[in-house]
């Protein structure tokens, strides 16, 4: 799969695509009817009611921030009453404009346009600032040659020249767009104040003839120069905390002495919206500490707490393992507190983790569908097919356990994700770093095999978690990257066969002509005795399924009236004729195939739904598919960095029968989830999307 994600190019787009229409007609989601939070239980928020979710300049984790795309995608996609954040800026001429920064150079498109020699040096906060700054434009000059764009350089900027990224102002957001609740957020007071603008006037003025849900800076006097102008019933003030060392202008005080006073902060502000970090902070390696008391103390004094920081493309805690929707369920089901609100880059994923996640609890009943089969346990958090890594699938509520089995150079059959050791131990810095050799019967590069060591040689190596992502700066569990212990297949059927929750084991065989023909060692007899040895043969509880690429092993096992065969097919079958599927069937009992065989990828944008798994299941063979990661960049930009809205989109959206995943807490929490079977009544944010939507409207 091609990676754009955190070099993007630059591309020319359509620029006058009709993306507005586009997203009001609800082409990237199916319609559906409006939904709301389901009450579980009285939520542990100020008030008992659910959290809030604040779209920061809409949907600004795909389209531009405070484009009228990126608003109206962040209605569609989220919970009916979820805010839409403007971030106020003020023209020359007063006019007041949702833009994310005092600066325009970012987001828009101006350093290159008419106005690319307009640059100034102004004050901002104390420290000389060069830039392009709206106190120098009358709004109509930013109107009429001015585009806004994706400010944020790791995601796509496919959708930056569009006609529909026309600066908006704040009357245009709620008059057009007409958002559920608005939230100003005005962070510059002092700096419009010095070039003779009226950051008051102007809120006070807007907020008679506008519906203002909230009203947040991280000035205190400017709060409470609007305190007593303001209706605290339709419109409540929030003191917005920055870094903790960072001084606040008015009162000279840091934001963190501020923390201490809250009693002052109630005394002009109905709530606070503090960096999640201030919440659950995180030590230097970006493992989580223990939670502040910051929320119960806001509570305690009669402030709500809302949360900022939230976006699913950038690195957050380990302990989240790259899962966006835990990181949430973080903040608002941790059994001790909630927070009132949380402010987000990526509002589909905060709502489903109110609506659909949260207070699930240990009984919810998991679906059917899909079976939920680990890749070498939870690999991605512990290294592969080690103790570990299948305690803590087993832990996750896998279904199904999977072995890949290899062999040692004395027979001894084993797990391990790969036969080349470089790929999952320390071998290169052991003493045996110098049997390298290359065959290119099993692979173009030279390697390290297991056949060339004894089992008791493997046992003295360090197991190495996997890293596929580690170009872009994203590694898994660096903690336990060299934790565990490797288990024979007989120590994995034990290990499976005495836990209740499992309904299989995978074993995978791979490579059986080579290691018969060229190593003398028989991998398919190893894996029948270890199997028998065990009592698979005669027990019932655990199915057994015995996947490989090569039909040949597959048959070795056709005797085995309760095993399942499962066939994994390369990429070509998507091409493949009728008789092709039909001889499979012959031979294999479910078929694997990848997922761009069944949505094919184009620069991690999705193209289509191919009609494999249709033509598979037609002749009575499931479809599993693989390899699902919780990484961002494993995923195209449609899924909208969010490892649910993936397995969501594969499991309603292509009906597959399984999912292969390296993070099986993350599936198996999706087949608990309160939205799923809801029929036409599926909130939006449990909808799949539809490939190729987003794609069709920008040029490679």
């Amino acid at each position: 799969m091609d990676f754009p994600r955190a070099f993007p190019a630059m591309y020319n787009l359509l620029g006058r695509a009709a993306l507005f229409l586009f997203l009001v007609h609800s082409v990237v989601l199916a319609p559906v009817s409006a939904q709301g939070p389901k009450k579980t239980s009285l939520w542990p928020t100020l008030g008992g009611n659910p959290p809030l979710v604040i779209a920061r300049g809409g949907f600004s984790g795909l389209f531009p921030d405070s484009s009228s795309p990126a608003y109206n995608l962040a209605l569609q996609v989220s919970l009916p009453n979820v805010l839409l954040w403007c971030d106020v800026q003020l023209t020359k001429d007063g006019v007041g404009i949702c833009f994310p920064d005092i600066k325009l150079d970012n987001a828009t498109e101006i350093a290159t346009g008419s106005f690319k020699d307009r640059n100034k040096v102004y004050f901002v906060n104390g420290v000389p600032t060069r830039g392009w700054f709206p106190v120098d434009f009358t709004f109509n000059k930013l109107a009429n040659n001015v585009l806004l764009a994706q400010g944020v350089y790791s995601r796509t900027n496919r959708f930056d020249g569009n006609d529909d990224n026309r600066i908006l102002t704040v009357q245009d957001l709620a008059t057009t767009v007409k958002p559920p609740g608005l939230w100003l957020n005005i962070q510059h007071d002092a700096f419009f104040t010095q070039h003779n603008l009226s950051m008051r006037a102007f809120v006070l003025s807007v907020s008679r003839s506008v519906a203002v849900s909230f009203v947040s800076s991280p000035e205190v006097a400017f709060l409470k120069s609007i305190r007593t102008q303001i209706t605290p019933k339709t419109t409540k003030l929030v003191f917005r905390f920055l870094g903790q060392d960072e001084l606040e202008p008015s009162t000279n005080q840091t934001y963190g002495s501020l923390l201490k006073n809250l009693a002052f902060i109630k005394s002009f502000a109905s709530g606070i919206l503090v960096p999640k970090s201030y919440i659950w902070p995180v030590d230097a390696t970006l493992y989580l500490q223990p939670h502040t008391t910051v929320v119960a103390d806001a509570h305690k004094g009669g402030l709500e707490v809302f949360a900022s920081d939230f976006a699913n493309d950038v690195p957050f805690s380990f302990n989240y393992s790259y899962d966006p929707v835990s990181e949430h369920l973080s903040f608002i089901d941790n059994g001790d507190f909630s927070v009132d609100g949380m402010l987000t880059d990526f509002p589909i994923t905060p709502s489903a983790a109110i609506d659909c996640f949260a207070h699930l609890g240990k009984g919810a009943s998991p679906q059917e569908k899909p079976l939920v089969i680990s890749k070498c346990g939870a690999s991605g958090d512990y290294p592969g097919c080690t103790d570990l890594a299948y305690t803590q699938a087993i832990t996750d509520g896998v279904d199904v356990l999977d072995c890949p089995v290899q062999l040692a150079k004395d027979g001894t059959p084993f797990c391990l994700s790969s036969i080349n050791l470089l790929d999952s131990t320390t071998v290169a810095e052991s003493s045996y770093s110098n049997f390298t050799t290359s065959i290119p019967e099993i692979q173009d590069e030279s390697g390290i095999f297991t056949f060339s060591l004894t089992w008791s040689q493997i046992q003295e190596l360090k197991p190495a978690i996997a890293s596929p992502y580690s170009t872009f700066k994203l590694f898994r569990n660096p903690k336990f990257k060299n934790a565990g212990k490797f288990l024979t297949l007989s120590e994995f059927l034990a290990l499976s066969k005495n836990t209740n929750s499992l309904t299989g084991v995978l074993i995978s065989i791979e490579h059986a002509d080579y290691l018969g023909k060229k190593q003398g060692l028989n991998i398919t007899d190893a894996v029948i005795d270890a199997l028998s040895k065990a009592g698979y043969d005669t027990q019932t509880s655990l199915k057994v399924m015995i996947q490989s690429s090569n039909s040949s092993v597959l048959m070795r096992f056709a005797n085995k009236n309760n095993y399942e065969l499962v066939y994994k097919a390369d990429d070509n079958i998507i091409d493949a004729p009728n008789s092709t599927i039909e001889n499979i069937k012959t031979f294999a009992d479910a078929v694997v195939v990848s997922k761009d065989s069944v949505i094919p990828e184009i620069q991690a944008f999705l193209t289509y739904v191919t009609d494999i798994v249709s033509r598979l299941q037609a002749v009575k063979l499931p479809v599993y598919v693989e390899t699902f990661n919780n990484e961002f960049v494993s995923q195209a930009w449609d899924f909208f960095s969010d490892a649910t809205v993936e397995i969501n989109t594969f499991v309603m959206g292509t009906k597959v029968d399984g999912v292969i995943t390296n993070f099986p807490k993350t599936a198996a929490r999706y087949k608990r989830n309160r939205c799923l079977g809801l029929g036409k009544d599926t909130p939006s944010y449990m909808q799949p999307v539809k490939p190729g939507n987003l794609f069709k409207f920008f040029r490679s």
